[in-house]
C-alpha cells in the first residue's frame, strides 16, 4: 500500500498539502445545543448517576418519577436528600478511588511501553505527538495485584461495591475539580485551542487538545485506564460480593463480568491504535470527556452488575444465557476486528503501524492489501474488510454488546436498558458529527465513498 506524505519527518509537506485540515481543525461549531445544551448535559450527567443509584437502592431498580407537576419539587428533595444522607464521600471512598487513580498514574509513568506517534496535529504545525503505549502491561499488573490481595485476604474487592454510594460522589467531585484545573491551566500555559469565547461552552468542550502530565497524555490515559478499567473492577467487585453472599456467581453475573472484561481488555490491548482516533486527534479534553471518563462511564455503565447483585436470581435460564454468551462473543469479534482493521489501516497509511501480540489477536484483524478509495484531500478511505459492508459497523457491534448487557438482567425492568438507549443516541450523534466533517473534508469523494459503501450501521438494511 502506498503511504500518505504525512509520515514522520514530513511535517512541512503535511502543512502545505493539508491546509484545509488546519482550517477545519480551528473551526468553531456549536454542538450539543451550544451553551444552553452544555448546561443541560452537565446537569443531566450529574443527575443520572444519582438517580440510578437511588432507583436501585430504594426503588428496586424501577423507574420512579413525580406523579404530577406539583410533586416535582418533593420528588427532587427526596432524590437529593437520599444522596446527601447516604452518598457523601467518606475516608474509605477517597482511599479506594484515590489509590486506583494513583496506581494508574504511576503505572502509566514508569512502565516501559511501545512508542507510537499519533496523526499530524494541524494546530501543532503537523507535529506528530509520541505516546508511550504501556496500557496492556499496566492492565495485567493491576489485575494481578487485585487477585493477589483478594486471594490472600489482604483486601476484599467487595469493599468497592460496599462503598458504591460515596464512591459516586468522590468520582463526581474528582472529575469536576480536574475539569476546572485543566480549563484554567490551558489559559495559564497558553494552550487553548478552538475556543468559542463562551466560557460555559468552552469549559464543557474543553480548552486544550493534548494536555500532558510529564510523559502521560491525560486524555488517552483517562479514556483507557480509568473509565473501562474502573468499570470492570466495579463489576468484578459485584461478582465477588455475590459469591461472598450466596456462595456462587450466577450465569447472568458471569455474562456481565465477561462482557466488561472483553471491553476493558480490548481498550488496553489496542491502546497503540488510539492515537489515530477522533477522540485523540480532534476532541478537546474538556468537562464532557473528563466527567464521563472519570465518573460517568464506570458508575453508570456498571448498573447491570449491581442490578444482578440485588435481584438474584434473575431466572433467564440456561438456554437464554447460552444464546447471550454466543451473541456477545460474535458481537465482540466484529467489534474487535473492525476497530483493528480501521485503526491499523490508518496507522499503515501514516507509517506508524507496529505488529503486536497482545491477547487476543483475532483472525481478520489486519487486512492484507486492502482496497481503498483515494481522495483529492490525500487521505485514503477504507472500503474493504468489515467496511465494505457498512461505514460504522463497529458501532453496530458495540450497540449489540450494550443490548446484551441489558438482556442479562432479564425483562422485568427498564433501567438495565438505559445504557443501550443512551449509547445508541450518543453514537448516532457522533455519526452525524463525523458525517458533517467528512463531507466538508472530502467533498465529492465522500459522495463517491457513500455510493461504494451505502450502508451506515446494518449491512443491506441501513
Amino acid at each position: 500500500m502506498k503511504r500518505n506524505n504525512a509520515t514522520p519527518g514530513n511535517e512541512d509537506q503535511y502543512k502545505q498539502k493539508n491546509s484545509k485540515d488546519s482550517l477545519m481543525d480551528n473551526e468553531v461549531i456549536y454542538e450539543f445545543g451550544g451553551p444552553i445544551g452544555a448546561i443541560g448535559l452537565i446537569l443531566f450527567s450529574h443527575f443520572i448517576m444519582i438517580y440510578l443509584w437511588v432507583s436501585l437502592e430504594f426503588h428496586d431498580g424501577n423507574v420512579f418519577y413525580p406523579s404530577g407537576f406539583t410533586d416535582i419539587w418533593p420528588w427532587l428533595v427526596r432524590v437529593f436528600g437520599l444522596w446527601y444522607q447516604y452518598a457523601l464521600p467518606t475516608v474509605e471512598s477517597v482511599k479506594i478511588y484515590g489509590t486506583f487513580i494513583l496506581i494508574e498514574v504511576l503505572l502509566a509513568m514508569f512502565i516501559p511501553g511501545l512508542k507510537i506517534k499519533g496523526l499530524p496535529v494541524p494546530s501543532e504545525n503537523g507535529k506528530q505527538l509520541e505516546y508511550n503505549c504501556n496500557a496492556i502491561h499496566s492492565w495485567y499488573i493491576l489485575l494481578s495485584l487485585v487477585i493477589f490481595l483478594q486471594y490472600f485476604k489482604i483486601w476484599s474487592l467487595a469493599s468497592v461495591i460496599d462503598n458504591f454510594a460515596p464512591l459516586i460522589t468522590t468520582a463526581i467531585l474528582g472529575a469536576n475539580i480536574l475539569s476546572i484545573i485543566l480549563y484554567i491551566s490551558a489559559f495559564l500555559t497558553n494552550k487553548t485551542h478552538r475556543m468559542s469565547g463562551n466560557h460555559i461552552y468552552d469549559f464543557f468542550m474543553g480548552a486544550s487538545l493534548n494536555p500532558r502530565f510529564f510523559n502521560i497524555d491525560l486524555k488517552m490515559w483517562a479514556e483507557v485506564r480509568v473509565s473501562w478499567a474502573l468499570l470492570f473492577f466495579l463489576t468484578l467487585s459485584a461478582a465477588v460480593k455475590q459469591y461472598e453472599t450466596i456462595g456462587e456467581i450466577s450465569a447472568e453475573m458471569f455474562i456481565v463480568v465477561l462482557a466488561h472484561f472483553l471491553y476493558a481488555n480490548a481498550c488496553h490491548k489496542g491502546e497503540h491504535c488510539i492515537p489515530t482516533t477522533w477522540d485523540i486527534f480532534y476532541e478537546k479534553w474538556g468537562w464532557m470527556i473528563i466527567y464521563w471518563n472519570l465518573a460517568g462511564v464506570p458508575f453508570v455503565y456498571s448498573f447491570q452488575s449491581r442490578f444482578i447483585l440485588k435481584h438474584h436470581p434473575i431466572g433467564n435460564g440456561a438456554f437464554l444465557n447460552t444464546i447471550l454468551i454466543i451473541l456477545l462473543l460474535l458481537a465482540y469479534y466484529v467489534f474487535d476486528t473492525a476497530n483493528a482493521q480501521k485503526n491499523q489501516f490508518r496507522m499503515i497509511e501514516y507509517g506508524t503501524y507496529v505488529k503486536r501480540n497482545t491477547f487476543p489477536q483475532l483472525p481478520w484483524g489486519v487486512l492484507e492489501n486492502p482496497r481503498y478509495l483515494n481522495t483529492e484531500h490525500g487521505n485514503k478511505l477504507l472500503i474493504d474488510g468489515w467496511y465494505r459492508y457498512a461505514r460504522k459497523i463497529h458501532y453496530t457491534a458495540d450497540t449489540l454488546m450494550a443490548l446484551i448487557w441489558g438482556l442479562s438482567c432479564g425483562y422485568s425492568h427498564f433501567l438495565p436498558f438505559f445504557y443501550v438507549c443512551f449509547f445508541t443516541g450518543m453514537i448516532i450523534h457522533r455519526y452525524l458529527r463525523d458525517q458533517h466533517r467528512c463531507k466538508k473534508k472530502y467533498g465529492k469523494d465522500w459522495e463517491k465513498y457513500c455510493k461504494i459503501v451505502p450502508y451506515v450501521f446494518i449491512p443491506y438494511i441501513y
